[in-house]
């Protein structure tokens, strides 16, 4: 049951907010019990192919996972563009980029401290972002920056940096030559699952980025949690 409905799911016959048919009309169409159906159900919940509530019922889910090109993030942009890099890769595609910000003054914690290279109890500023794409919550990016450097700067502000916080590091003599990203795998935190809205065993992937400047310095530590199911990371290698 469960892999006629993928099937259907995949080859458009079942689209985006159509419902599927209820628990009695599984059971009575392959003759098996409701024990089965929620199982088989459920397989799908688990897929993040479909979403069920008390209300509607089964329905497919919407899948328009974002493709990112971490890469791209060394690029210059193009001539006058003032957006960063995230805001700019949904906005290539006709979305719609926003975001709520908080920042704050924090001892970081063990793991990122020494990314940064920072002495015991030395202060950084992080900026953390709850990002959306056509209103939805899509993803959280908490940046880490030493305080020493950006204190007086507007990374240490509570308010969007149109251009991007990249920018503003390279504006005070330290722009990011070098990136080294460490990804991985696995299943949220309850309070990920609430700011995120996340289907019931969605797995997320984490993203962490320290980029250096030109004197090999760790300038920013960047954690970004995406939704499994809202997000294609795609790196393009070139031979030279």
């Amino acid at each position: 049951m469960a892999s006629e409905l993928r099937r259907a799911i995949y080859s458009g016959e079942l689209r985006p907010g159509d419902p599927l048919p209820t628990e009695a009309d599984l059971m009575r169409k392959s003759n098996v019990s409701r024990n089965t159906v929620r199982l088989a159900l459920g397989e799908l919940v688990n897929e993040g192919l479909i979403s069920r509530t008390p209300r509607r019922g089964s329905v497919v889910r919407e899948r328009r996972p974002l493709l990112l090109y971490p890469q791209k993030e060394l690029e210059p942009q193009p001539e006058g563009g003032r957006q960063e890099a995230f805001a700019r890769a949904v906005a290539e595609v006709g979305r719609k980029p926003s975001q709520d910000i908080e920042v704050a003054i924090v001892e970081p914690p063990e793991d990122i401290a020494t990314r940064l290279a920072l002495p015991d109890g030395e202060l950084a500023v992080v900026r953390r972002r709850l990002r959306y794409v056509d209103d939805q919550p899509f993803n959280t990016n908490d940046s880490y920056f030493p305080l020493s450097l950006v204190q007086n700067s507007e990374i240490a502000r509570p308010a969007d940096i149109t251009r991007g916080a990249n920018r503003v590091l390279e504006e005070l003599g330290h722009p990011q030559v070098r990136m080294v990203d460490d990804i991985s795998a696995r299943m949220p935190t309850s309070e990920e699952v609430s700011r995120l809205k996340l289907e019931p065993g969605t797995p997320v992937v984490v993203h962490v980025r320290v980029g250096y400047d030109p004197e090999d310095m760790p300038v920013r530590v960047a954690v970004s949690v995406l939704p499994a199911d809202k997000h294609l990371i795609r790196y393009e290698l070139e031979r030279h």
